[in-house]
């Protein structure tokens, strides 16, 4: 068994090579730059899945319609590799953390990323842009004060156990980090991200990937 893991530099992606490094699942990787001008995934993407974006990983061990199982989005990706692995980094057994755990794995990308995006987008745009963003930070700050509240009460996000969640969780966090005021003042999920960035996983993720500019 294979998995083909098609990533796209500094993007989403990176967790997903992250997780199959946690999970000691066989993988290659198909590396693709961002054009230069617009920053967007290039038209070879298409080519593997209709969207073009990434990350997609291909399952030569699996036969869809076409060939290899082609699966997209990143949580689709994580809670696939959760049930490849026999459940491994999956929902812990006691119902309130197994909870925890599938919130937060949805919580990523359905609501944290969205503010984090528009920001973004906006920022490049001069003057209306700037002035929007203003606006927009307010709910990034509200929903970072909510993940330091809940990292303050347990050191991973379904509870005691390091899972698919905190994947999950590390690039919205990563690129608030990096441009959306996430900073000291926020201990607990500063704490956070040292941890998960020292896992050894993590590194052999990084090595593989190449350059990204969030770690």
């Amino acid at each position: 068994m294979t998995i083909t893991v098609h990533h796209l530099e500094n993007s989403r992606s990176q967790r997903v090579l992250w997780m199959l490094e946690e999970l000691e699942l066989p993988y290659r990787v198909t590396r693709y730059e961002r054009d230069p001008k617009t920053m967007l995934a290039p038209p070879e993407l298409r080519r593997v899945h209709p969207l073009g974006k990434s990350p997609v990983i291909e399952d030569d061990e699996e036969q869809g319609a076409s060939g290899a199982r082609v699966i997209a989005e990143t949580g689709a990706i994580a809670e696939y590799l959760v049930d490849k692995a026999d459940g491994r980094l999956g929902a812990p057994p006691r119902r309130d953390e197994a909870l925890a755990y599938r919130f937060w794995l949805h919580y990523a990308e359905g609501s944290l990323m969205p503010p984090l995006l528009l920001k973004l987008v906006l920022g490049r745009i001069p003057l209306m842009g700037r002035a929007a963003t203003k606006r927009i930070q307010p709910m990034i700050d509200r929903h970072l004060d909510f993940v330091e509240q809940s990292l303050a009460a347990r050191p991973w996000f379904a509870g005691d156990a390091f899972t698919a969640a905190d994947v999950m969780m590390s690039f919205p966090l990563e690129a608030a980090r990096s441009r959306a005021g996430l900073d000291a003042s926020r201990p607990h999920t500063i704490g956070w991200l040292e941890r998960i960035h020292a896992r050894p996983a993590y590194q052999r993720a990084l090595e593989k990937g190449g350059p990204y500019a969030y770690a």
